[in-house]
């Protein structure tokens, strides 16, 4: 099935680019949570080579977005088809005057030659729940089975103003919600809902590139506001309504506005930033809007096509702070509004993101290169703390996770493991990339330090139990510490040196990880001890456990680190003979 668009051309464009920011030196006054201590500070910082970011933050809006192509017709799938005729099957054997249109996403995606699993149903004269029980009463009368109807209801204090119906049709789930309009009272920025026609639902969506309809009923797109085609083919992300209405109705549109723009690479209009930098508009992404829809929302920009985008546009409208809130009070002391500390954590994610693309981002799963870049994003908070209400030293990591996004607790403890992890790392860096086999490794001190071993060894026992502690995100770990290390650069003195820069982190990334993989080291945390707590127990000639077991468990998973083809016998007779010797000198 194909629907034609009236009057629709293939069109490319191409707009200006935005004047860049100040360079970094002018960006960069002493912070409390990265102190530039002095101009080779900066400098150090921007030999990582990622500061292009600090120059230049206006990326996102300076970018040119890419020609769009907006398909003339739109192509039916078959699944779709049978979706769309079994509605229409519902609504002729009930004769109701009900007209049925996909809303939204699924018609952009379409319209863009995209395939789309999210299909919305706008229904006009009823609630969509009572057309799901329309939809099960008719096929209980085909002798079919009946599907289970999930209902989520509104919220209306938290922007959530309609209720919305789901049910499982030819194994897809699809929405259906009523068409609405808003009425708001002069006190009051929560509507009092009644049904609407397609055009008042039209105007009260978040964009119009998000505000088309396929109508089911005539198969023909709608486009209610005049302009979501055209915005669509000239890559606008435009509000219906004016910006800052919009946005106060439900301020996350605010965080949408953002996602699609880096989603898509298309351009925010003007007054759609102006009412984005409005302070009302802030406070109301703070107060009106539970955190759980934002972190929803950052997860998205995160896990997409474009996070250094998405994020970019959350620092130049100076929303950075409003969306990733700190405690009030934390150590060391900074400002939320620190407008060069919150440029210094997007550009590590740059860095980290551009890094992943050198490297090969293949080697991450979704959940790890999600995890890498939050933990890129906040490399610059990871040695600030604040009390929580027990007076317990808590990383602010944590708080931003766990309070700010309330996202998983799981997340805030890998992303803070991983800032834990890279400074061991940093400390082994310049011994698994020396050439030189002699070279002593004295400037690690986080080992016991007990056994008598050759360097090799000691190496692969120190980076062992860093990878034992990490497990599966070490080479996140790894690509933190990459951002973290003071590389020297013998590159060219050119604007090509951040870039060679770049190349030569992920070179080592490489060889570091061949080290670690030629060490056995991969799936360390798998590895099974050789001698057992009661066995150790029987050798302290101790009745119960306790610390005194725990740390003999240390040294022999050492041992076995450092012999990894030892047997469970010679690992028992080292633990004899050196607690026998510890045992004669005390």
């Amino acid at each position: 099935m194909r629907i034609a668009l009236n009057a629709q051309r293939r069109v490319s464009f191409q707009t200006p680019a935005l004047p860049l920011p100040l360079p970094l030196p002018s960006l960069l006054p002493t912070l409390g949570v990265i102190k530039f201590r002095n101009i080779n500070s900066i400098l150090r910082f921007k030999s990582l080579g990622f500061s292009h970011r600090l120059r230049a933050m206006s990326t996102a809006t300076a970018d040119s977005p890419p020609s769009v192509q907006v398909r003339d017709n739109i192509d039916l799938t078959d699944k779709e088809r049978q979706i769309f005729e079994r509605l229409l099957q519902v609504v002729r054997h009930y004769t109701l005057q009900t007209q049925l249109r996909v809303a939204g996403g699924w018609v952009r995606d379409k319209l863009l030659g995209k395939e789309c699993y999210d299909i919305d149903i706008a229904i006009d004269n009823m609630l969509g729940r009572e057309f799901c029980e329309k939809v099960n009463e008719y096929l209980s009368s085909t002798g079919e089975k009946a599907q289970g109807i999930g209902v989520i209801q509104c919220n209306p204090d938290q922007s959530k103003h309609l209720e919305t119906a789901r049910m499982r049709l030819f194994d897809m789930w699809i929405d259906f919600v009523n068409l609405r309009s808003e009425d708001y009272s002069a006190h009051s920025r929560i509507p009092t809902m009644r049904f609407g026609t397609a055009e008042e639902d039209a105007y009260r969506r978040d964009l119009t590139i998000n505000s088309l309809f396929y109508n089911i009923n005539t198969s023909s797109v709608e486009d209610f506001t005049g302009r979501g085609i055209a915005d669509l083919k000239y890559g606008k992300i435009v509000t219906p309504l004016p910006p800052k209405e919009t946005f106060l109705d439900d301020p996350l549109r605010v965080l949408r506005a953002i996602r699609f723009g880096a989603r898509f690479g298309f351009t925010l209009v003007d007054d759609l930033k102006k009412a984005a930098f409005d302070d009302d508009v802030k406070a109301a992404i703070s107060d009106k809007i539970s955190r759980e829809r934002v972190g929803h929302e950052i997860d998205l920009m995160v896990s997409g096509n474009q996070p250094v985008k998405a994020t970019t546009y959350i620092s130049d409208l100076l929303l950075f702070w409003v969306v990733f809130g700190l405690p009030s009070a934390v150590d060391p002391p900074t400002s939320q509004g620190c407008e060069s500390c919150e440029r210094i954590c997007v550009a590590y994610m740059d860095g980290a993101w551009n890094l992943m693309q050198l490297i090969g981002s293949s080697i991450f799963n979704d959940e790890q290169r999600r995890l890498a870049l939050y933990a890129a994003l906040f490399l610059p908070l990871r040695n600030t703390i604040y009390k929580d209400n027990k007076s317990k030293k808590v990383p602010v990591v944590n708080y931003i996770f766990r309070n700010s996004l309330k996202l998983k607790a799981s997340d805030a403890e890998t992303v803070i493991n991983v800032h834990n992890a890279t400074k061991k790392f940093v400390s082994l860096i310049p011994f698994i990339l020396s050439t030189n086999e002699d070279v002593a490794i004295t400037e690690v001190d986080w080992g016991s330090g007990d056994l008598d071993v050759p360097v090799a060894s000691k190496l692969r026992i120190l980076a062992g139990l860093l990878l034992r502690e990490i497990k599966d995100f070490w080479r996140v770990a790894l690509l933190a510490s990459m951002l973290l290390y003071p590389m020297s650069i013998d590159g060219p003195k050119d604007p090509s040196a951040e870039q060679f820069s770049l190349e030569k982190r992920a070179e080592s990334f490489k060889v570091i990880e061949n080290a670690i993989i030629k060490l056995g080291l991969e799936k360390v945390w798998e590895m099974k001890p050789l001698v057992n707590g009661k066995e150790i127990m029987s050798v302290l000639q101790l009745i119960t456990g306790g610390p005194l077991v725990r740390e003999w468990q240390q040294k022999l998973l050492e041992w076995q680190l450092a012999h990894p083809s030892g047997t469970s016998e010679e690992c028992l007779d080292w633990l004899k003979q050196t607690y026998a010797k510890r045992a004669r000198m005390e």
